[in-house]
């Protein structure tokens, strides 16, 4: 498994496999036995609605066939990283947050304790209150310099540059964007930040980049560190482990200098 986690070339045809699957993932066999039970179920529901003479009519076949699981379904770095965001932002309590990039979903949530302002480049087509819009990129964002006293970006850098999402083709996007988290965040502004970790800096292309401990440190070498935490597989953990390989890196940091940026 080792020399399969270190040949470039098997892994590219590994992620090439696992991305064809979007648009390929229909199993005959496991169709076939969806079906099954599915109408084994409808015939079932049907005739249990007469027994006891339901009077609501089922009103059309709407079959969901991979919901059917032996256990709850769940990405545990989303999972992980969102709780523990919202868990910050809850206990620092500031007058307003402001998010970039982040799940609309977890930011959603959040604005029901504290105002928050979501900042994308694609708009947001509904409406909550204390949750509000600003159209903006993470390369030149919509605020003046170290205006900012929360402020997070959870997922979003390490895809900066790489295409996936249309935008341009930049091989230092990930640490422009980083420039300007730090750039709009206030002095003793709070920043929340994940990006993958691993044991050398990589890129996934076109997927996304993962970075060394040492070398986001670096980026943010104008903020002081207050809290980090680690996600490898399905466990959440206190001190980065270069040999546990690919994981995210969950980081609290506060913005300690407000002069130029090199």
């Amino acid at each position: 498994m080792k020399k399969f986690k270190e040949n470039k070339f098997l892994l590219s045809i590994y992620y090439f496999y696992i991305s064809s699957k979007d648009f390929f993932s229909i199993s005959l066999i496991r169709f076939t036995k969806s079906l099954f039970w599915y109408f084994s179920d409808y015939i079932n529901y049907v005739q249990k609605s007469k027994t006891m003479n339901d009077q609501t009519k089922i009103f059309c076949m709407y079959p969901r066939l991979n919901d059917k699981t032996r256990y709850t379904p769940i990405e545990p770095t989303y999972f992980y990283q969102d709780t523990w965001a919202a868990k910050k932002i809850f206990e620092l309590k500031p007058k307003h947050h402001y998010d970039v990039g982040s799940s609309a979903k977890t930011i959603g949530i959040i604005s029901q304790f504290v105002p928050t302002t979501m900042v994308d480049i694609r708009p947001l087509e509904i409406k909550l209150e204390d949750l509000f819009f600003k159209e903006g990129s993470v390369l030149s964002l919509p605020f003046e310099d170290h205006s900012l006293e929360s402020i997070s970006s959870l997922c979003v850098v390490e895809h900066i540059g790489l295409g996936r999402y249309g935008d341009e083709i930049d091989v230092l996007g990930s640490e422009k964007a980083i420039s300007e988290l730090i750039r709009v965040s206030a002095s003793n502004g709070i920043i929340l930040f994940s990006v993958p970790i691993d044991n050398e800096n990589k890129v996934f292309f076109n997927a996304h980049r993962a970075f060394t401990r040492e070398y986001i440190m670096n980026q943010f070498r104008f903020c002081e560190l207050v809290e980090e935490k680690y996600i490898y597989g399905n466990n959440i953990y206190d001190n980065y482990c270069p040999a546990k390989g690919f994981g995210t890196g969950l980081f609290l940091f506060k913005n300690k200098k407000v002069s130029k940026i090199d």
